[in-house]
């Protein structure tokens, strides 16, 4: 072959691999296989997807199973960014220097492979570094407070990053870094949810941070079944191999709820709202109301000191189902009157509004807009509290105050409610958002509490919701009850009305009456 030819298909060869970082991994990136020794690496479908995603998404985290090769993935990106850009500063960081080392070995070993044609030349070599004459380098580092500091980062990469202690620290000083337009992949199992990896995973579920979320369970591997899925049940344990294969966070064992119910609502019912309204995008609506139900609408009132939440749900109250949510912070006039709304356009739903501490604020402000639905609630057999105290003069009659009042009485029984229910599977939530609380909604000193570091804004009100369905749901089915009964009696008292009966011929109203003036007159207003 000529000289000329063999020139021409390097040259071509060489862009196909600038272009497309899986046609340079699938033909020139050799691994090291525990079993099979030195083989080219051969890409499944899905890690050919995530590496497309490398080169399109800035910040990614990845939430992954076990033995997917993500890691080897992740290295012979870096090689590539490093052979074909000038300047591309790659840092490694892990728990341990020798755990940041393994990918700076898989690439060196990757780069003397390589055929010469595609060499830069390495004027650094070492087994924590890699750095070549393009001015390109990947450099591997063990978790510190300092670590990245100093470093202008083209790509940040964060081995097993649930595993790093004091990470927040540790990306909030690399970060500054990759102000100019570096990447950062955050890679790792889970390790339980009280830690960065996850909150930070949650948050980009929710599009609250840069990061795209990507979740890779044992599933996507080809070569897994469930016979291995089974095996790994038995060698790790159930709760350790949903953690290390299903990508499962709620595995530390305090969790208020199952980790398998909490799998199976996530599986079934999530979905992503129809609505998001308001200034904030924070009302989240997956039904419009619908005139034949009816509804609750049921709020909690954040403490006033920026770390919590005030939030509501919308609860059909026969299918026990969420229809809407809302999870913000805002002045508690502007929230009493944003629940008077709602709760009119829906239905004229039962308003609940927990009345413990700034609550009686948003308590008077649908007082005030003389809202009809509003719930009250007995006032505690003991001594009343100042916020008791205060909203006696609100005092409904038969030891009644507005709002519904948390005690340590009915806080438990609503818990054990909400958890009844979930348990049973007989009611339906749609939001990540109530799904991540309940995540982290553990025991903890016998008390169902947040985890520290998180919160449990959305999670009080479903369960006060649930608690209260059943009573609500009765005194309601009573009445029907009632109605129809007294409705059936008439036909047979002095009282001078007639029902009609139904027929095929006439199909009628049944609760068509005449009465003692005859007079046609339609009752059914009475159910």
């Amino acid at each position: 072959m000529a000289e000329q030819n063999i020139k021409e298909i390097i040259k071509q060869e060489f862009i196909k691999c600038a272009k497309d970082p899986v046609y340079f991994m699938r033909k020139y990136y050799w691994i090291q296989h525990p079993q099979r020794g030195r083989i080219q690496f051969n890409l499944y479908q899905f890690q050919e997807k995530v590496a497309y995603l490398f080169q399109k998404d800035e910040y990614l985290i990845i939430n992954k199973s076990r033995q997917l090769g993500i890691s080897t993935l992740v290295s012979a990106y870096s090689l590539w960014l490093m052979l074909f850009n000038q300047d591309k500063n790659i840092l490694v960081i892990a728990t341990k220097q020798e755990t940041a080392k393994n990918m700076v070995t898989k690439i060196r070993f990757a780069y003397d492979q390589l055929p010469a044609w595609l060499k830069v030349k390495a004027i650094e070599d070492n087994r924590l570094s890699l750095r070549l004459a393009n001015g390109s380098q990947v450099k591997a580092v063990a978790a510190s407070a300092d670590a990245g500091r100093s470093e202008a980062v083209s790509l940040l990469i964060l081995d097993e990053a649930a595993f790093i202690d004091n990470i927040d620290v540790i990306f909030t000083a690399a970060q500054q870094t990759l102000a100019t337009g570096g990447q950062c992949f955050a890679v790792s199992t889970p390790n339980g949810a009280s830690n960065w990896f996850h909150k930070t995973y949650v948050k980009a579920q929710l599009n609250e941070n840069k990061f795209i979320p990507l979740s890779l369970p044992w599933t996507v591997h080809p070569e897994r079944s469930q016979a291995w899925r089974d095996e790994q049940d038995k060698t790790l344990g159930v709760r350790e191999a949903a953690q290390e294969c299903d990508c499962n966070f709620s595995t530390s064992g305090a969790t208020v709820l199952e980790p398998d119910t909490i799998n199976w609502y996530e599986a079934t019912c999530i979905q992503e709202p129809i609505q998001r309204r308001g200034i904030d995008g924070n009302i989240w609506i997956w039904e419009l109301p619908d005139f034949s139900r009816t509804y609750a609408v049921v709020a909690d009132v954040a403490r006033g000191d920026g770390k919590d939440y005030s939030s509501f749900h919308i609860i059909d109250i026969e299918l026990a189902k969420q229809v809407g949510e809302y999870k913000g912070q805002m002045d508690t006039r502007d929230f009493g009157n944003m629940l008077v709304g709602i709760a009119t356009e829906y239905n004229d739903a039962l308003l609940v509004i927990e009345n413990t501490g700034v609550g009686w604020d948003v308590v008077q402000t649908a007082i005030q807009r003389e809202y009809r639905n509003l719930y009250y609630s007995p006032r505690s057999d003991s001594a009343m509290s100042g916020v008791e105290a205060y909203m006696a003069k609100f005092d409904k009659g038969d030891n009644m105050v507005p709002g519904f009042t948390t005690s340590t009485k009915s806080r438990p029984l609503a818990i054990a409610k909400m958890k009844t229910y979930m348990q049973e599977q007989s009611c339906i939530f749609q939001s990540k958002r109530l799904l991540e609380e309940i995540r982290t909604f553990i025991w903890k000193n016998g008390k169902a509490q947040a985890q520290d570091g998180y919160n449990d804004d959305l999670v009080m009100p479903w369960a006060i919701g649930l608690f209260l369905r059943d009573t609500t749901l009765r005194f309601q089915q009573s009445g029907q009850d009632l109605a129809r009964a007294t409705l059936g009696s008439m036909g047979k008292t002095n009282y001078g009305y007639q029902v009609y009966q139904p027929t095929a011929a006439n199909g009628q109203n049944p609760y068509q009456m005449e009465n003692p003036y005859g007079q046609s007159e339609d009752i059914s207003w009475v159910l």
